[in-house]
């Protein structure tokens, strides 16, 4: 099953968010696989990325977050979590472990303790190469309708993790340098 078809599945009827969802996910995987093709020597997996940059938020649409066309009833903290639950009802395994490691640049049994998120106390960082460039490059990316299309400068994203604790600003840096 391709993407787009997972996509249409999950989003049923609402254009609104499959419109958010693709328009978002396309510019993720634009952002990643350029970042790959400058990096060879990464031996990125292109194919692999693509796909699981295209599916990573695909846990959205379970989520209570109106402001981008989300109708759920869980909160958008666990989208991550949620996609990966659908990935693997998929049997799409690598994909799913994108889907839940993509949230700030990781979340860490202590960054959950500490900030009292509803998710399981385990380490959802990003591992391997991948997964950490999809993270990367989604952090350049909102999904908010009026700012959709707009490609955040590295400031700015680090001015946004640095509202998290537990490491995310250095993270992203140290992912810059290798992915820039």
């Amino acid at each position: 099953m391709s993407y787009c078809s997972l996509i249409d599945k999950y989003c049923g009827n609402n254009a609104a968010l499959r419109h958010i969802l693709l328009t978002h996910s396309c510019l993720v995987c634009h952002k990643a696989l350029t970042a790959a093709d400058r990096h060879p020597e990464l031996g990125i997996d292109r194919a692999f990325v693509e796909e699981a940059a295209m599916l990573h938020d695909i846990g959205v649409f379970r989520c209570d977050a109106p402001g981008i066309s989300c109708f759920g009833k869980e909160p958008y903290i666990r989208h991550g979590l949620l996609g990966a639950e659908i990935l693997r009802s998929e049997g799409l395994e690598r994909h799913a472990r994108v889907a839940e490691r993509h949230t700030g640049t990781g979340l860490t049994v202590e960054s959950i303790r500490l900030q009292e998120l509803p998710l399981p106390l385990r380490d959802f960082s990003p591992e391997t190469i991948e997964e950490k460039l999809i993270c990367w490059a989604d952090k350049f990316f909102s999904k908010t309708p009026s700012k959709l299309t707009i490609e955040k400068t590295n400031e700015q994203v680090v001015t946004m993790l640095s509202r998290f604790p537990d490491g995310n600003v250095d993270r992203f840096l140290e992912w810059s340098e290798l992915f820039d």
